[in-house]
């Protein structure tokens, strides 16, 4: 079978944006691949982060990760900095990228911007990812389609190191869902919906009861036409919307527009929050099941020692190639 990675930051509560643009595939994966499913902490800390909140986000993750569906009998579940190997490749990676490559992704340029400084792990942030597909053999990585550029970038690394060096990695492919890839903020549809934006009322979080995900839709901008239709040029409210409709429900956009022809935002929207509500409850359920129980540590421990064993071969191939140890 073929292997699949891919790795979620313990951050704060998954909203609906990183859901549908990445995680709701994740389960669909498991009886096609291999799946490993990382918790990747030590990307989480390139920023400050309080030293008990990330231990308790590293167990929200997790517990998220099993609520929506991924079964750890068929995928291995673990928390990135319990396999140090990650570590070691990202350094043994960083002495084969370049400055100017690495100065260029998109997401440091925007985390970086208006600081004269900004610390040194957002700039090496696309190198610990690489070495997170790499180091598994990575064939799949689904991700949101924000992350293209930092897959590019490991599929670079890797080819470089295989026809430079010895041809030691797996080139692996990035998986982006089609609809629903890229979520918008709720109170402004030009923006990426994100955990860190101030307003609340810009996302909704996996974990939200149906009234918050009520206030939150019913004041999401739209327009003043009153037209359901797709237009992301010109209404990318109702188009962000109608994304969002069209993922959790099943229905096609164009099926949605002929349904709401002639009808209000109000209509729609009411029924949108019926649709997000019913598709988030089960989720929510599971996660409160889970989350404090003992059965939690036991499938991250586990997950570790599956995830050490298939590092640390990886790690005697790449050691033994770079000439490093004895």
């Amino acid at each position: 079978m073929k292997r699949v990675f891919s790795g979620v930051q313990p951050t704060g509560n998954i909203h609906l944006g990183n859901y549908l643009g990445a995680l709701k595939q994740f389960p669909e994966l498991q009886d096609e691949y291999e799946c490993i499913y990382c918790i990747v902490d030590e990307h989480a800390i390139t920023v400050p982060n309080d030293p008990k909140e990330l231990k308790a986000h590293i167990l929200d993750v997790a517990s998220l990760y099993l609520a929506i569906g991924i079964d750890p009998k068929k995928s291995i579940i673990f928390v990135q900095s319990d396999v140090a190997a990650h570590a070691e490749l990202a350094w043994i990676l960083t002495c084969n990228a370049y400055t100017g490559e690495l100065f260029r992704m998109t997401q440091f340029k925007s985390k970086s911007q208006n600081k004269e400084s900004a610390p040194a792990g957002l700039l090496m942030y696309p190198v610990l990812m690489a070495s997170d597909i790499l180091l598994y053999d990575t064939d799949i990585v689904p991700v949101g389609a924000d992350q293209k550029q930092h897959i590019e970038l490991t599929r670079d690394l890797a080819i470089r190191v295989n026809n430079t060096v010895k041809e030691i990695f797996v080139v692996p492919e990035g998986r982006f869902m089609k609809e629903g890839a890229r979520i918008m903020a709720l109170d402004d549809p030009t923006q990426k919906m994100s955990k860190s934006a101030p307003n609340p009322l810009s996302r909704i979080s996996l974990l939200d009861d149906e009234a918050q995900i009520k206030k939150a839709i019913m004041k999401a901008t739209t327009d003043s036409e009153g037209i359901i239709k797709f237009d992301i040029e010109n209404k990318p409210g109702v188009s962000n919307l109608l994304t969002i409709y069209s993922v959790l429900s099943g229905k096609s956009i164009e099926t949605l527009e002929n349904e709401y022809e002639g009808k209000g935002y109000g209509d729609f929207k009411k029924d949108l929050v019926e649709v997000t509500a019913a598709a988030l409850a089960p989720i929510r359920e599971k996660y409160n099941e889970i989350r404090n129980s003992d059965e939690l540590i036991a499938i991250l421990k586990d997950g570790a020692e599956r995830a050490n064993a298939i590092a640390d071969k990886t790690m005697r191939r790449v050691r033994d190639t770079f000439g490093l140890g004895l």
